[in-house]
């Protein structure tokens, strides 16, 4: 190799994506880590603060394979639940997202989707049964047709309800963890409901406050997607405003919002189409989770 030939950056331990300085001469500087794959995001690079992503010129980004370390962080379910730990992989195995938390989420999937595909192949087996014999099957996808299909997604910017034009951006990976907070918020109803420990007026207490802040961080979470409301009379750009306004406006506007959201999410959700089951031919749909526990799993 010659000595004057840059290696690339990238995370070997300590902060992701530092340069290990050893590496320029020790003789295994040639066994580290090379990307993969190169995938294009489905952001097409767009919606990334200034600093949180390394744009490149032809719109491709390496894709390296996890360590030893990016594999016990899905293990750990603290890291999991808080979004930690994807954080900390995405940025060791693609290190030009230099800020995972801001990247939006749009490009989420798609990048899971790259890391396992460079860490254990393109393909994946998906155990399922079928709902109409109860037969349990295993069928096997190639997930590199989910990322060729993610590299044509246009991403509408803005849509119109009535006299209003709503700009919209995806939400940010640390926004999405606030849905996560929603779950759990939702869960802690049932729980207060289920608790024979409590008195029917302390349960009603507590129901009404996790009712109250399931409320707030939905509207929050749409007013987060929207950055600009036009109107006949002028614009307004303010978050602030514009949150009041979501929470404050008929029903059929904020459903406007949220049905344009999740008709996009639909169509970034990763799934096999006409899965057949071999016992008895019926037709269905599998759906293929992102949990990271299943997904991340060494089996192909």
């Amino acid at each position: 190799m010659d000595e004057n030939t840059e290696l690339p950056k990238v995370e070997i331990s300590g902060t992701p994506g530092a340069q290990n300085t050893s590496q320029e001469t020790s003789p295994l500087s040639a066994y580290y880590r090379q990307p993969k794959i190169y995938i294009k995001l489905p952001s097409k690079g767009d919606f990334y603060p200034e600093g949180a992503l390394d744009k490149s010129e032809d719109g491709t980004y390496a894709v390296y394979s996890m360590t030893a370390k990016d594999e016990l962080m899905f293990k750990t379910p603290d890291a999991l639940l808080n979004g930690q730990s994807t954080v900390s992989v995405i940025k060791s195995c693609i290190p030009s997202i230099v800020d995972p938390w801001q990247m939006p989420s749009i490009d989420l999937d798609a990048a899971l989707v790259a890391i396992r595909i460079a860490t254990y192949g393109e393909k994946m087996d998906i155990d399922s049964e079928c709902p109409k014999c109860k037969e349990e099957l295993r069928h096997e996808y190639t997930l590199t047709n989910f990322l060729d299909k993610l590299a044509n997604f246009q991403y509408v910017k803005q849509f119109q309800v009535g006299d209003l034009v709503f700009h919209i951006r995806p939400f940010t990976y640390r926004e999405t963890t606030k849905k996560t907070i929603s779950r759990i918020e939702q869960e802690k109803i049932f729980n207060v409901i289920n608790n024979d420990n409590l008195s029917e007026e302390e349960k009603l207490d507590r129901f009404g406050s996790s009712f109250v802040k399931i409320t707030e961080l939905t509207v929050e979470l749409i007013a987060d997607a929207v950055h600009r409301i036009d109107t006949p009379n002028g614009s307004e750009t303010d978050r602030a405003k514009i949150k009041e306004f979501i929470l404050n406006a008929e029903n059929y506007i904020f459903e406007s919002v949220n049905q344009q959201l999740q008709k996009m999410k639909q169509t970034l959700e990763l799934k096999v189409d006409q899965a057949t089951c071999d016992k008895c031919q019926h037709t269905f749909e599998i759906a293929i989770t992102m949990d990271q526990a299943d997904f991340f799993a060494a089996r192909s």
